[in-house]
């Protein structure tokens, strides 16, 4: 233990239950690094070398794992040809969540539970600037919030707010932070059009009971608005829409929320996303929360080897969903990750008429208006 005294730093219920800190040697005198033990400076700190891995066995130990981290930081969504994908590109700044939604995909993903951030902050940068030199005319719409959540570790880290900082020298870029959490310690270091401030949306219902330690829907509404009167346009997420009794009521009461919080002109876009997962997936639902029965509902097995629920079934919420936020005066909706025939279901439109997905959230997230 590196100090005998009790932390002074207030840390959020949904970090409260962290033991302990392992730190690679070699990142030990990072500035984020630092920062970090000396905001949890009453937890024992564990100094290993570099390449050390996890045991499985210790996933259920509340740790945060400091890395040194030898992949690559810039990476393109992990999307399929068979469906039409967004095309943005994720800043990979760590891995796994504090919080514990039933339905996250991280379960099966990763072989252990341990929160890892790469504290080599500064092999980051070197990456993305290089990235972004290589590249002059190219404009970027980056995001964190794939393989962790963009701020569930910001009082610790302070990443987003360092990354918000970076990219002020560039122009080309536009960073999304996606978050279930409220945490808007990055403002003052952010310009309105540069950050997307983001964060996921869905019924009342399956946010109690679906997504432990998250902030309620009304307090990630309330921030989203605090964002739009200084200036951000805010992103939400329908993703993943899950299908349950009385679904329809639900998914309404969410809308009416957004419309009660926002102006259509405050959005960037929404997205609106049915639940699918990885077969192996169903296992860890199943085990780690056993009251989760909509995974017993009607799936099948899509074109990219994911559970889908039945097209009419996902093309019935979707719908229901979108036409809801179009009844509000919400623009800029998109379907994740769906074929050309749900699109034309869903909006009588695909992306093709949109000039492509991708062009379309660029000009979205540049503030480029268009509509759809």
């Amino acid at each position: 233990m590196h100090s005998d005294q009790p932390s002074a730093f207030p840390l959020p219920p949904h970090l409260q239950s962290l033991e302990r800190v392992r730190v690679d040697r070699e990142v030990l005198q990072t500035s984020l690094a630092r920062r970090v033990l000396r905001r949890i400076a009453h937890l024992p700190l564990d100094v290993v070398e570099d390449g050390w891995h996890p045991p499985q066995a210790a996933a259920g130990e509340n740790v945060l794992y400091l890395k040194n981290y030898r992949g690559r930081f810039l990476r393109s969504c992990p999307g399929t040809r068979r469906y039409h994908c967004c095309g943005y590109r994720i800043v990979h700044i760590g891995e796994n969540c504090p919080l514990s939604c039933s339905y996250c995909i991280l379960q099966a993903y990763f072989q252990d539970r341990t929160l890892k951030v790469w504290a080599n902050q500064e092999d980051l940068f070197a990456e993305l600037e290089r990235a972004f030199r290589e590249n002059p005319g190219r404009r970027w719409r980056l995001g964190t919030g794939e393989f962790t959540d963009s701020l569930t570790l910001e009082p610790l880290t302070g990443y987003s707010r360092e990354l918000v900082l970076f990219l002020k020298a560039f122009p080309q870029a536009c960073l999304e932070l996606k978050s279930k959490v409220v945490d808007l310690s990055w403002m003052d270091q952010a310009e309105p059009g540069r950050v997307l401030p983001a964060w996921s949306m869905n019924a009342p219902a399956v946010q109690a009971a679906e997504e432990a330690g998250s902030a309620s829907l009304e307090e990630r509404l309330r921030a989203a608005r605090t964002c739009a009167r200084a200036g951000f346009r805010v992103c939400l997420h329908f993703d993943p829409i899950i299908y349950y009794p009385g679904w329809e009521q639900g998914y309404a009461q969410t809308v009416e929320m957004i419309a009660d919080h926002l102006q259509p002109a405050q959005v960037a876009y929404i997205s609106l996303g049915s639940l699918r997962f990885m077969p192996e997936l169903k296992t860890h639902i199943a085990a780690n929360h056993p009251e989760a029965g909509y995974i017993f509902e009607e799936f099948i097995t899509g074109l990219d080897g994911k559970q889908r629920l039945l097209r009419p079934l996902r093309v019935a919420q979707l719908r229901h969903v979108a036409e809801g936020l179009r009844r509000a005066g919400f623009q800029g909706l998109y379907l994740c990750m769906e074929s050309e025939e749900v699109w034309q279901a869903v909006f009588g439109c695909s992306p093709r008429h949109l000039g492509g997905l991708q062009r379309y959230l660029l000009e979205r997230a540049f503030g480029n208006v268009s509509y759809c």
